[in-house]
């Protein structure tokens, strides 16, 4: 049997293998079944054993766009390259030489490229595949059918772009990252190149504003990708701010909100892009095929336009590309909409908690102070982390660390509530572990009105935590407490670093659970470190791991503080901070032995003068003679309270730091209270005298008693030399 007998046959009908070979595979009439075959929309041909042509009807050689003469008694790999359908020729020839092999028919295996009619125009074929037999059951070839499915492949395509848009800009919340995510899905499914320019407004999360018709907004480039690299097409890069000429298309775009197809080079074109020199050398440069804007709408605001530009794919734009377009760009500004508005909040927030935080911090010259704030990476918004530092009487200061549970502007809010309430009871000079008493009944009146106003909050999803201290730089103390916040550690001069023995205490807004301090010595010049959990605890790290490699990166007493603050947060954190972290160091300077002086004095009148004596005496050798009648009034009105109201034991205590402070303290708990006298009383003018002289006055509370304090400034030397002392009261200036 010769096969390839009838090879180069010519005519409309289809080409025979031999009139012995084809009796014997048709059991009909062969005439009929040769109309059959040549009327059959599917394209048909049979190969012989080595894969050669040697039949083909009308619709194959239709739908290749090849002549069968060019076909008949060739391979696979000779036709297909010519048919330049871009398929990897020999997985196709592999797949039908297993169907001639094994006798497995191949049904509708999916193929996609061109034909020679339209070579840059992607195509989907249906390719079945089948051995033939003769009537012996000797194999002869194989037979195959294929069928133009590219309707149903785009239509399936175009859906999972769709999807694919909807799901992959939907999964982030930043602006930028959604228009890059616009960009890179549509390219090259869609366009060669897609460019999306949004308001210089919506990347910074405002309401979108168009301008006027005359006057184009500010834009920038969102996001852009190509089927080159680098995005050469581009005349600006991502992020770039970008300009359009009033009377441009993509003003037009935007302003009427319609999209414009250009489905080939014309006359408009050319007007378009006439006012807009470096666009225009781009198109002569890649010789655009076609281009569609479509203008980015979300409930009925303009955010910007993306366009979509054909350059080397030569099948111009249709109709149904342009709704695709128009589609796909509907499902991204959703989910732009969604980032802006997400943006504005979040930067709402972030300017709330910027508020909230202090500005500038100082220890005077009791505490160098450095600090360092991280928002978590994948935080949804401003966390509720803060840290101050309070000056307090007797030339103190406190310290306090806290972290609210959440993020947002609701932690935010909480956050700056909570600063203000330990600032508010610092000024009142309560011990450390009264204040966070009184701060954890400030958080439960907060989880109250949550609950009120929100029946489904627990009180661990409002909760917060806090570590307050209080240095002394006088006695070189530190008293510490703390309410289920991570403890302090505290860096020697020698390099070692030691967290203190610290009670836990509850978190804050637990209730009815005490608090507890600590109080240890520090030695001058060392360091304090305050933090909260975010620096210690992550995805990667426990709390134990955490807190050892904090104590490597703390050990460098000598290392400036700002350098030290980096080098934690480097040492420690091993990628960005899964919660916010705050971190709070503080250098202590103790009080020199010439800085303090003490007394005891006894409970009767006639200490009065010893104590102003004692004072004028301390003055001149500190060189304050300029305060001398002012401090010897404070000092005479206090101690003669104190013998007046006191009970047993008085101290006077002169320092002389920042500014000159006089404390007396006795054993009454009684607080001082400052009258108004007539102008017939004979006494109840002492503190109010006190309070006309110094700079500020108070009283603070100990185990054994309370202490009245004054402070007055110090003279500035440069303003006081040439200035008489004539006995007057002196105010500095």
């Amino acid at each position: 049997m010769d096969i390839s007998e009838g090879a180069g046959a010519a005519g409309r009908g289809p080409a025979s293998v031999g009139p012995g070979a084809v009796g014997e595979w048709w059991h009909a009439d062969p005439a009929m079944v040769e109309r059959i075959l040549a009327l059959s929309p599917a394209g048909m041909a049979v190969l012989d054993e080595e894969l050669r042509f040697v039949w083909v009807n009308e619709a194959l050689e239709r739908l290749g766009g090849v002549p069968r003469d060019q076909r008949l008694g060739k391979r696979l790999r000779d036709v297909l390259p010519v048919l330049d359908l871009r398929l990897d020729v020999e997985a196709v020839e592999s797949r039908t030489r297993e169907v001639l092999d094994t006798g497995q028919p191949l049904v509708d295996h999916l193929i996609r490229g061109g034909t020679k009619a339209h070579p840059h125009r992607p195509h989907a074929y249906s390719l079945s595949v089948f051995r033939l037999h003769d009537a012996e059951n000797r194999v002869l070839g194989v037979s195959f059918m294929v069928l133009d499915v590219t309707d149903r492949w785009r239509a399936r395509d175009r859906l999972a772009l769709l999807n694919e848009v909807g799901a992959q800009t939907g999964s982030t919340l930043d602006v930028m990252h959604t228009a890059q995510t616009l960009a890179d899905i549509s390219v090259p499914r869609l366009a060669d190149f897609v460019a999306v320019d949004l308001l210089e407004s919506v990347i910074r999360g405002d309401t979108p504003r168009p301008g006027a018709h005359l006057h184009p907004p500010q834009m920038r480039r969102a996001g852009q990708q190509s089927i080159n690299a680098g995005c050469p097409e581009s005349v600006a890069a991502t992020g770039e701010a970008v300009d359009f000429h009033p009377h441009s298309p993509e003003m037009q775009c935007m302003h009427d909100g319609r999209s414009r197809l250009e489905a080939m080079p014309g006359a408009s074109t050319s007007s378009w892009f006439a006012t807009d020199p470096a666009r225009a050398a781009k198109i002569h440069e890649f010789g655009y095929c076609s281009l569609i804007l479509v203008p980015v709408r979300a409930l009925d605001e303009v955010l910007g336009v993306v366009r979509f530009i054909r350059w080397q794919l030569r099948d111009p734009f249709e109709q149904d590309d342009l709704l695709l377009a128009e589609e796909v760009v509907a499902r991204a500004a959703v989910s732009l909409d969604n980032a802006r508005r997400y943006t504005r909040q979040h930067s709402t927030a972030l300017a709330l908690q910027r508020s909230l935080l202090p500005r500038s911090l100082t220890g005077g010259s009791t505490l160098d102070i450095a600090w360092r704030y991280l928002p978590a990476h994948a935080s949804d918004g401003a966390g509720g982390d803060w840290f101050d530092v309070i000056p307090l009487s007797g030339a103190r200061v406190a310290m306090v660390v806290g972290d609210v549970v959440g993020h947002g502007i609701d932690a935010a809010a909480t956050m700056g509530r909570l600063r203000t309430t330990v600032r508010t009871l610092a000024d009142i000079d309560l011990p450390p572990d009264e204040l966070l008493a009184h701060l954890d009944d400030l958080v439960l009146r907060l989880i109250d009105e949550e609950q009120t106003a929100d029946p489904s909050l627990t009180p661990a999803a409002l909760g917060a935590t806090c570590l307050y201290a209080v240095y002394d730089p006088a006695t070189r103390k530190c008293t510490m407490s703390r309410a289920g916040h991570p403890p302090a550690a505290v860096i020697t001069p020698d390099g070692s670093v030691s967290f203190p023995d610290l009670p836990a205490g509850p978190p804050l807004g637990l209730g009815a659970l005490p608090f507890e301090s600590a109080e240890f010595e520090v030695a001058d010049g060392s360091v304090l470190a305050l933090y909260t959990d975010g620096l210690i605890a992550t995805r990667d790290q426990d709390i134990d791991l955490g807190l050892t490699r904090l104590r490597t990166a703390l050990a460098s007493p000598i290392a400036r503080l700002d350098d030290l603050c980096g080098t934690v947060l480097d040492t420690v954190l091993t990628g960005g901070p899964d919660d916010d972290v705050a971190l709070l160091l503080a250098r202590t300077h103790a009080l020199h032995e010439d800085q303090v002086a003490t007394w005891e004095l006894t409970s009767r009148p006639s200490v009065v003068a010893d104590a102003r004596a004692l004072t004028a005496e301390c003055l001149t050798a500190w060189g304050l003679d300029g305060l001398l009648f002012t401090f010897e009034l404070i000092v005479s009105e206090l101690v003669t309270n104190a013998i007046r109201y006191g009970d047993g034991h008085i101290r006077l205590r002169l320092i002389r730091q920042d500014t000159l402070i006089c404390e007396v303290s006795d054993a009454s708990s009684s607080a001082p209270r400052m009258r108004h006298a007539r102008t017939t009383d004979e006494g109840g003018r002492g503190l109010f005298l006190v309070a006309q002289l110094a700079l500020r006055w108070g009283t603070r509370y100990t185990a054994d008693g309370k202490i009245v304090w004054a402070e007055e400034e110090l003279p500035d030397p440069d303003l006081t030399e040439d200035l008489p002392v004539d006995g007057a009261p002196y105010r500095a200036a």
